[in-house]
C-alpha cells in the first residue's frame, strides 16, 4: 500500500509532542506542575521545558497566573488569519456591520480562552459614541456577555475545572463574584438565548449577546453589540 503524506512515517514526533502541548494548554491545562504535565502528556520532563520555552520564544503561549501559561498572541494571530479565511468571519463582518450602523452601537465577536475572551472581530458605527475594544483584546469571561454566552455552553464539568479555586473579581456591584453566581447567571442566559448586560462589566455601558453556531449547531463564538446605558 503506498503512503500518503498522512502515514505515520511522515510524522515528526517533537513537532507532534509540541502540539499536544499547545491542546493541553488550550484545554485549561496551565503545566504550572511541570513534572505532572510531562506525566500526563507521556513527554520527558526536560523536553517538556524545551518546549515551553522555545513555544514562548515564538510568541505561541506566554506566562499567566501562578507560574502557568497560556496560549499567547502569536498563536492567537496565527487563528485570526485563519479565521478570516472562513465562514464565521466572512459571514459575521457584514452582519456586524449593518447591526453598528443600523443601531449606531459598536459590535464585536469573540471567543472563548480558558477563563478569558479574545475579542476577533470588531465594527464600529460613524458615531461619537463607540466602545474603545480593539481586535485581539482579552477580557474576562465572567464578567463579559460574550464570555457568558460561550461559558453557557460548556458542559458543567468543564466549567468547574476552568474556576476551580479561582477567584472571581468584580468589575462593577453588579458582577458574579461566585461559582455557583456565574452557574446561576449563565443557566439564565442560556434559557433565554442571550446574555444581557446593564454595567456588569463596566458602570454605564450596556452590551447583548448572542451565540454564533455553525452547520452542525455547535457554538463556535459569540456576537455582541454594545453602548452606553
Amino acid at each position: 500500500m503506498p503512503q500518503t503524506d498522512a502515514s505515520p512515517a511522515y510524522s515528526v514526533p517533537p513537532v507532534e509532542r509540541a502540539f499536544a502541548l499547545l491542546r493541553h494548554i488550550a484545554g485549561g491545562g496551565t503545566c504550572a506542575n511541570v513534572s505532572h504535565t510531562a506525566k500526563t502528556l507521556g513527554i520527558n520532563r526536560t523536553t517538556l521545558i524545551r518546549l515551553l520555552h522555545t513555544l514562548q520564544a515564538e510568541a505561541m503561549i506566554e506566562p499567566a497566573e501562578g507560574n502557568g501559561w497560556r496560549l499567547g498572541p502569536g498563536l492567537i494571530a496565527l487563528a485570526g488569519d485563519a479565521l478570516a479565511g472562513r465562514d464565521i468571519t466572512r459571514l459575521a463582518r457584514p452582519v456586524m456591520q449593518a447591526l453598528s450602523e443600523t443601531l449606531k452601537l459598536s459590535s464585536h465577536l469573540g471567543i472563548l480562552d480558558r477563563r478569558e475572551i479574545i475579542y476577533v472581530v470588531r465594527e464600529a458605527p460613524n458615531a461619537h459614541l463607540v466602545s474603545n475594544v480593539r481586535e485581539g483584546t482579552r477580557l474576562p469571561a465572567h464578567a463579559t456577555t460574550v464570555g457568558r454566552v460561550l461559558l453557557s455552553y460548556l458542559p458543567g464539568e468543564a466549567l468547574d475545572r476552568l474556576y476551580e479555586g479561582e477567584r472571581l473579581p468584580a468589575y462593577s456591584d453588579k458582577t458574579s463574584t461566585s461559582l455557583r453566581a456565574l452557574k446561576d447567571q449563565i443557566a439564565r442566559d442560556r434559557a433565554q438565548g442571550f446574555a444581557w448586560s446593564a454595567g456588569n462589566f463596566e458602570t454605564g455601558i450596556g452590551s447583548c449577546a448572542v451565540p454564533v453556531l455553525d452547520h452542525d449547531g455547535t457554538v463556535r463564538a459569540a456576537l455582541n453589540v454594545t453602548g452606553p446605558v
